[in-house]
């Protein structure tokens, strides 16, 4: 789920480089900064990952699962918090393109016995749900899943409300809507967590990613939840479950060698599985999102901000950066990627910091500007 609160912990970050030129002094560069950002303010780890398609991956790591516990690595899993929702927006491009379901299928034909349409000339769709453009209050009644209200009462609650605009017409975020998926393949005799399970991370072989608390707490090594108590002071707290119970908005679980293979499926190296069209469906821009504009690390860099399914789009120096974040107590995460620039990048933590805010947007400021001089460098050759 994508908060704008701190957390922090562990980190994951991947990244495709297209151009060699001052590459490696860069990366080298931002690699130093994560740790010593890490050991400022002493975060209990982090783990960077980078792949580029003629190098061989480089995987940093520092700090420990919690205070007890074991070194990070790339096996070390982690809450993707909102992030899930990309996960989720793929599949359901998958399901769209193995006709399974139809990105104008409304909540409505989703569940029957459920009222969610204001608006009867314009129903809310499924793109709208995952486009973040139901018309509603964002956030609405995440309230509601804090005080771990059961599934069925909270869509009963979100049959009431009233809309803002009309769907497909303003940026609205949300969780609790995607309670409506979790619902639908319940009612379909299945779960959201074993479809996409085999639709995705399995066809994909992600080694250790999965679906829901109990997954996580199987894992051979996950890092813990950290909250803090004091500035730069943090303290394990218990995996709650209530946003596990929307799976489809943050129930994701990953290490950073799944975000590897989920960094590179983004940038088509798995095209049987995720095709271009499915990524150009889900990264075209949809809805203007102004108050990413306004955003304290990214305000100076961003030219215009949009959602599109389950990504947003940013324009950073006419080069765009696909991103999501996501927060839930204890760990945060961004993921993004440049098709253009054949770059992905992901940021995983297990502490609640917002360093990982300034880090995101220093690497894609790093990122251009090597780009940029490797273009200078082509030129004068």
């Amino acid at each position: 789920m994508q908060f704008y609160k701190p957390f922090i912990a562990l980190t994951v970050l991947v990244l495709s480089l297209s151009f060699p030129v001052c590459a490696d002094t860069w990366v080298d560069d931002f690699a130093n900064e994560l740790k010593a950002t890490a050991k400022k303010k002493k975060l209990p780890g982090l783990a960077f990952v980078m792949v580029a398609p003629n190098q061989p991956t480089r995987f940093e790591f520092y700090g420990k699962t919690e205070k007890s516990g074991t070194l990070i690595d790339k096996e070390t899993v982690f809450r993707l918090a909102s992030v899930s929702k990309t996960f989720t927006a793929v599949f359901m491009a998958q399901q769209v393109k193995e006709k399974k379901l139809a990105w104008k299928n409304s909540l409505q034909e989703l569940l029957p016995d459920y009222k969610f349409d204001n608006y009867i000339d314009t129903p809310i769709l499924l793109q709208h749900l995952i486009g973040q453009s139901t018309g509603f209050i964002p956030n609405a009644y995440d309230n509601l899943i804090e005080a771990n209200y059961k599934l069925p009462r909270v869509l009963e609650h979100l049959e009431k409300l009233d809309s803002l605009c009309k769907p497909g017409i303003c940026y609205t975020y949300q969780n609790t809507f995607f309670g409506v998926l979790e619902e639908y393949y319940r009612q379909q005799k299945t779960t959201f967590a074993d479809e996409i399970t085999k639709s995705i991370i399995i066809p994909l072989k992600m080694p250790t990613a999965s679906v829901g608390k109990n997954a996580l707490m199987a894992s051979k090594k996950w890092a813990k939840p950290h909250a803090a108590i004091d500035k730069n002071k943090w303290v394990s707290v218990r995996v709650k479950d209530n946003y596990y119970k929307y799976s489809p908005a943050a129930g994701i679980n990953a290490s950073a060698a799944d975000m590897e293979i989920w960094l590179k499926a983004m940038l088509l190296e798995y095209p049987d599985i995720i095709d271009k069209n499915m990524i150009e469906t889900l990264t075209k821009p949809r809805v203007k999102t102004k108050r990413e504009m306004y955003r304290r690390e990214w305000r100076k860099q961003l030219t215009d901000a949009h959602y599109g399914l389950g990504w947003r789009i940013y324009n950073v120096d006419d080069i765009e950066i696909i991103y999501h974040g996501g927060w839930v107590q204890g760990y945060r995460a961004d993921v993004a990627f440049s098709p253009q620039l054949g770059v992905g990048y992901a940021l995983l933590m297990n502490a609640e910091s917002n360093s990982i805010n300034k880090l995101t947007a220093t690497f894609w400021k790093d990122q251009i500007e090597a780009h940029k001089i490797g273009l200078l460098a082509d030129i004068k050759k």
